[in-house]
């Protein structure tokens, strides 16, 4: 008998702070479809879902998490009261967080492969997460640079993976993805493709937005362009939901997360059919590689 066997699924999760809750969202569709991650990545708030994920937290108990943690009396426990060295937070107690949810598993004690990336401040390169706690590597990759203190690991100073590449799809080819969606949540995507949608920035503020998301845009392309995912979407979060009061809207921005995906589904079902020879088949009409949907 013939086995045909589908191919590897990996899932990359952008950086974007409280807006990386719609991560969760995109889970719950796949869950719900029965589609099955075979890897993940990601950095700062996608690489907390990735992590989280792969430790075998589903997507409805990271839900559950992040509606309990979206208090403002809960959020607030997670702020340090003395100052920091180099940042405004230092950080430990959300490391004691995140020792309470993962514990002293390592990256070989999880149930899906994972890597994560974080930022050597000091040697100016991309770190890339595959061994040790998992904890640590959470705390590195979530470090916003002037927010938290880097978090000193082995000799380096790491900061926040989004500093250099935002959505980390790169890493997955290495350890077998076939098939790889890349969710991007980022501020930056979001404020490009506003602007781009009116023709023109509308305001002074806009100009600048602009600008910033034109460069940060730029350098994640080129990483993208290496990485060559076969399916991007990006979550229609609403305007007035930022970095920060995400947080405090959780519901609504997983249900965004969910609401993409759901778009995307009939795509990435497609580019998952078992047997299909990759990379050059082509499973409908048109090239489906680097499909974006919003």
């Amino acid at each position: 008998m013939k086995i045909i066997r589908r191919p590897a699924f990996g899932l990359a999760l952008s950086g974007g702070a409280a807006r990386g809750l719609a991560h969760i969202g995109v889970l719950k569709v796949l869950e719900r479809e029965g589609i099955l991650i075979d890897c993940l990545s990601g950095t700062s708030m996608g690489g907390v879902v990735a992590a989280f994920y792969g430790a075998g937290y589903s997507a409805d108990d990271m839900q559950h998490e992040a509606l309990r943690m979206g208090r403002l009396k809960e959020m607030i426990r997670l702020v340090d009261i003395r100052a920091a060295e180099r940042g405004l937070l230092a950080g430990e107690k959300v490391r004691r967080y995140l020792s309470e949810q993962l514990g002293e598993l390592t990256f070989a004690d999880l149930r899906l492969p994972v890597v994560l990336n974080a930022v050597d401040v000091v040697r100016g390169c991309e770190v890339v997460l595959r061994s040790g706690l998992v904890a640590d590597a959470v705390r590195a990759t979530i470090s916003v640079p002037a927010i938290f203190d880097p978090l000193e690991l082995e000799g380096r100073f790491l900061v926040d993976g989004g500093v250099l590449n935002n959505l980390p799809a790169n890493h997955l080819r290495s350890i077998g993805a076939e098939v790889i969606l890349a969710v991007d949540v980022s501020v930056a995507s979001a404020v490009k493709r506003r602007i781009q949608a009116q023709g023109e920035p509308s305001a002074r503020g806009q100009v600048l937005m602009s600008a910033e998301a034109v460069m940060m845009s730029a350098l994640a392309d080129v990483q993208l362009q290496a990485a060559r995912p076969d399916l991007i979407i990006y979550p229609e979060i609403p305007e007035e939901i930022n970095a920060l009061n995400g947080f405090t809207r959780a519901a609504e921005t997983i249900r965004a997360g969910e609401e993409a995906a759901e778009r995307a589904l009939p795509t990435l079902q497609a580019l998952l059919r078992p047997g299909l020879r990759w990379p050059r088949e082509v499973v409908a009409p048109g090239d489906l590689e680097n499909v974006a949907w919003g």
